[in-house]
């Protein structure tokens, strides 16, 4: 892995932009990336599922079965466990399911939105979708390129790994990360250009997987002393709570940090 570290606003747009590594772009300037931004980059890269602890692994039917039997009626769109599943992530239920985004400001965001980790140095995770298909099973790629398409849909997935045991059993000894489109359930998934990822087994923690696949990513660190300049130029970009959590919450959560004190 190579992790970069910017010392100035202009240099962090410049590496987010970059794409001098794309490769079938079509001539046009689209990154072929997903990013995730984190308030402390000594985090690694564990779902909330793994994050519970304990025996986590064997309550993962549990929460999901449960989540769909006590869910009010007409929450959950459709009856699959792909819909589902971005469902219970979108709503804070732990799952196997990361947040990423295509927006490289979005993840910027999430990486400076928390004030109690600005003692921290931030990163951005960036990883190269094309390459990571590469690793998926025979049968997946096939699907991605039928439908010429980038990412999976839930429909996709739906119609070829109705299970997540079905999805445990590809490859079990050789595993892959899987990036796929939740569905446009309000406007928060929307605003924040939300993509998910999976990969085969409950205990798999993507970071671990990277670290002996290191052409798939890189990091973007953003050290800790240009946390607040970065965040007020996000702020006058609106990359904010109040348009990216949409409603009273994330309008007030962005006017507590835009009113506050500011670095000490």
């Amino acid at each position: 892995m190579a992790d970069i570290r910017v010392d100035s606003w202009l240099e962090l747009q410049e590496v987010l932009y970059d794409l001098s590594n794309n490769k079938d772009n079509h001539n046009r300037y689209r990154s072929n990336c997903v990013y995730r931004g984190v308030a402390d980059s000594s985090w690694e890269l564990e779902t909330s599922l793994y994050r519970m602890g304990g025996a986590y692994e064997s309550v993962e039917g549990p929460l999901l079965r449960s989540f769909k039997k006590y869910a009010e009626s007409g929450s959950i769109p459709g009856d699959s466990l792909w819909s589902r599943l971005s469902v219970a992530q979108h709503h804070g239920l732990p799952t196997r399911v990361l947040d990423w985004t295509v927006s490289p400001k979005v993840a910027v965001h999430f990486a400076t939105a928390e004030e109690e980790h600005y003692d921290k140095d931030a990163a951005i995770w960036r990883i190269n979708v094309p390459e990571s298909r590469a690793l998926l099973p025979d049968n997946l790629r096939q699907v991605l390129h039928k439908e010429y398409a980038f990412l999976f849909s839930v429909e996709m997935l739906e119609a070829n790994i109705p299970t997540l045991e079905d999805l445990d059993t590809l490859r079990p000894d050789n595993p892959f990360i899987l990036f796929f489109e939740p569905p446009s359930l309000d406007a928060r998934i929307i605003n924040q250009w939300a993509i998910l990822s999976i990969m085969p087994g409950a205990t798999t923690v993507l970071s671990k997987f990277l670290e002996n696949h290191t052409t798939l990513y890189d990091r973007i660190i953003i050290p800790k002393e240009l946390k607040w300049e970065v965040r007020d130029k996000l702020d006058q970009d609106n990359v904010t709570e109040r348009m990216l959590f949409p409603g009273l919450d994330g309008l007030s959560s962005w006017l507590k940090r835009y009113y506050g004190s500011g670095p000490n």
